[in-house]
């Protein structure tokens, strides 16, 4: 019950369902019936995909030959990164030590030694983290 003169102070939900109600309206005009248009943007999606599939066939030849290069010198990095490792010369108690210590295979236990150059306490932090 209102008493004359009395403001009607808005609360922020009302505030907030008005703005709401505001923005919603003239952003979301009612749907039409969509018609089609002769048949034009039909045809132009068809041509569009017989035009995509000859440049996708004719690129396809190029990226494979791009991929096999990517691999054949990741494989020639790879062989040269083992090359390294292989050279590294560990001590026996220090790859018994890992492989006790840190209950994993001898090979395991090799890598991570040969990978820091045959330092048992940087291979065994790096086993850890």
């Amino acid at each position: 019950p209102r008493r004359c003169g009395e403001i009607n102070m808005a609360t922020e939900g009302d505030v907030e369902l008005e703005l709401e109600t505001e923005t919603s309206g003239p952003e979301r005009p009612p749907e039409k019936p969509r018609k089609h248009d002769s048949g034009a943007a039909d045809l132009e999606r068809v041509t569009d995909y017989a035009e995509e599939k000859e440049i996708q066939s004719s690129n396809l030849e190029t990226a494979m030959s791009v991929i096999g290069d990517r691999r054949s010198r990741e494989q020639k990095a790879k062989q040269e990164r083992e090359k390294e490792l292989a050279k590294v010369t560990i001590k026996k108690e220090d790859l018994e030590l890992i492989m006790t210590e840190m209950e994993i295979s001898r090979a395991a236990a090799e890598r991570s030694l040969r990978e820091h150059m045959g330092n048992v306490v940087e291979a065994l932090i790096a086993l850890t983290n």
